[in-house]
C-alpha cells in the first residue's frame, strides 16, 4: 500500500489501512530550556554531522501537539534524556506531569547511572510509567555501568520497554555499539528493550539481538528515509530481513526533531510492506499500532 505522499494525507491513509489512529514510540517533548539547547545543537548540525539538519516541526508546544493529532497519532511517547547527572530525576518528574496533563502521551521517565538511580526509576514506575529512554551517546555513559544494573533489574521485572539509542549512529560514542548493549541484555534477559533507529548503522547487529533475545525491538525512528539513505543506508534486502520478524518492529519517527516531514517515515515503511509479499498491510498494521499499542500497555 503505497504511503502519503505528505502529511495532510497521514489520517486518512492511516484509516485506509483499519487504523484508529497511530502509536509512536519514539516522539521527543522536553522543558522548553533544553529543548531551545537541542534545537540550537541542530542548528551547526553541519559542524557536528557535517550536514544540515534543518528541524522540520520547529514550533511552541501545544501547536507541535495539535500536529501530532492531525496526523492521526492516537498515542505517543515522550521520550526524555539527560546529558549530565543529576537531570534524569527532575525531567522524569517533567514528563510525568506533562503526561498527566495531556492525555494522548503514556507516562515515561529516562535514567543517568548516578547514586539513586534504581530508586527514582523504581518510583517512575509506581508512578505508571510505561516507557524509560537511555540515551547512550547523547548520555556519553556505558550501559554496564554498575550503577545502572539494579536500575535495569527494576524494569525487566516490571516489563517496561527501554528504548535504547544504542548504535552509532549518527555520531559514534565512546560507550555505542549495539555489542556494548548486548552485554547489559546478557545480564538482564528478560529487559524489554526497544533499539532506537533500528540500531543504526549495525542494522545487522541489531536484527541479531532480536533474534537473541526475545523481548528486544526495534524501531523506525529515521530508518529507510532519503535523509539516512544518504549516509547510513539501511541493507538491500532489508524488507526480508524484517519479514522474518514482522512483530517486533515498531513506529518511531523522532518528531519534532526531523529534518523532514512526517509522512517521509510513513512512506518508507510502507515501502518495506509493498517490497515483500510476507508483509504488506498486516505488517503496517503492527508497526504502526499493534506491536506499539502492546509495548506501551494501551
Amino acid at each position: 500500500m503505497t504511503g502519503p505522499a505528505s502529511d495532510s494525507d497521514v489520517a486518512a491513509w492511516v484509516r485506509g489501512l483499519g487504523l484508529d489512529g497511530l502509536v509512536d514510540i519514539h516522539v521527543h517533548f522536553l522543558p522548553e530550556r533544553v529543548l531551545t539547547k537541542v534545537w540550537a545543537y541542530f542548528d551547526q548540525a553541519d559542524q557536528h554531522y557535517g550536514m544540515d539538519w534543518p528541524v522540520h516541526y520547529r514550533l511552541p508546544e501545544q501547536e507541535r501537539l495539535h500536529v501530532l493529532r492531525s496526523l492521526g497519532v492516537r498515542t505517543f511517547a515522550p521520550l526524555v534524556y539527560p546529558h549530565k547527572p543529576d537531570m534524569a530525576e527532575w525531567l522524569t518528574e517533567w514528563v510525568l506531569e506533562f503526561a498527566r496533563r495531556e492525555p494522548d502521551a503514556v507516562p515515561t521517565a529516562t535514567l543517568y547511572p548516578e547514586p539513586g538511580v534504581a530508586s527514582y526509576v523504581e518510583s517512575a514506575v509506581r508512578a505508571g510509567a510505561r516507557c524509560v529512554k537511555a540515551h547512550v551517546q547523547v548520555g556519553a555513559y556505558d550501559p554496564r555501568d554498575e550503577l545502572l544494573d539494579e536500575a535495569w533489574g527494576v524494569l525487566a521485572d516490571a516489563g517496561i520497554p527501554v528504548v535504547i539509542h544504542c548504535g552509532h549512529g549518527p555520531l559514534r560514542g565512546e560507550h555505542t555499539g549495539i555489542g556494548v548493549f548486548a552485554e547489559v541484555l546478557a545480564r538482564h534477559p528478560q529487559l524489554v528493550a526497544v533499539l532506537a533507529h533500528a540500531g543504526m548503522p549495525e542494522y545487522d547487529d541489531a536484527l541479531a539481538l532480536v533474534h537473541r533475545f526475545p523481548r528486544v525491538y526495534l524501531d523506525t525512528t529515521m530508518v529507510g528515509v532519503p535523509f539516512t539513505e544518504g549516509f547510513m543506508p539501511t541493507p538491500p534486502d532489508w524488507p526480508q530481513r524484517l519479514a522474518e520478524v514482522p512483530d517486533r518492529v515498531v513506529l518511531g519517527t523522532d518528531f519534532p526533531n526531523i529534518p523532514y516531514d512526517y509522512a517521509t517515515q510513513l512512506r518508507a515503511i510502507a515501502g518495506w510492506a509493498d517490497a515483500d509479499d510476507r508483509l504488506g498491510e498486516p505488517f503496517l498494521r503492527a508497526v504502526l499500532h499493534d506491536t506499539p499499542a502492546k509495548l506501551l500497555g494501551l
